[in-house]
């Protein structure tokens, strides 16, 4: 009568162990850094929504509107920015037509940072707008804002 042992020795699984563990150690930061900068396409997106009624705005006006917090954002521009937890703050220069936006609730390293975007006039009365972030904005996390 022979004696079959099933199984996996211990030398085996320490091995799958191991390489679990060397997958794992390079997955996690990939994974965390694709989380941040999808959460910062939502203030992207956000923030083009907001550009889109200034330049209505200021087409229809002649001038940019007086808009300092997120709430007169809604009530002046009629945009629905409710869902946008990603913002903590948001205003328009009234002199400018400058748009910034404070990030929030993504990740330390880039909580508290802004994002701006900057209007220019063309001879054709079309917008020009140039998207641009706070100096100390992590390189690796900065948008990629079409040019």
């Amino acid at each position: 009568m022979k004696n079959f042992n099933r199984g996996f020795t211990i030398l085996e699984l320490l091995i799958v162990v191991a390489i679990i563990g060397i997958l794992a150690a390079f997955a996690i930061p990939y994974y965390q850094s694709y989380i941040i900068r999808a959460r910062l396409v939502e203030v992207e997106h956000a923030v083009a929504e907001v550009k889109v009624a200034v330049s209505a705005y200021r087409q229809e006006n002649t001038s940019w509107p007086n808009c300092p917090t997120i709430n007169e954002i809604r009530n002046s521009l009629g945009i629905g920015l409710q869902a946008v937890a990603r913002i903590s703050s948001l205003s328009i220069d009234s002199s400018t037509g400058v748009i910034t936006a404070t990030v929030d609730n993504i990740h330390t390293m880039v909580n508290g940072k802004t994002i701006t975007l900057t209007p220019t006039l063309n001879a054709d009365s079309s917008f020009s707008w140039k998207w641009e972030w706070s100096a100390d904005f992590p390189i690796q996390y900065r948008p990629k804002f079409p040019k």
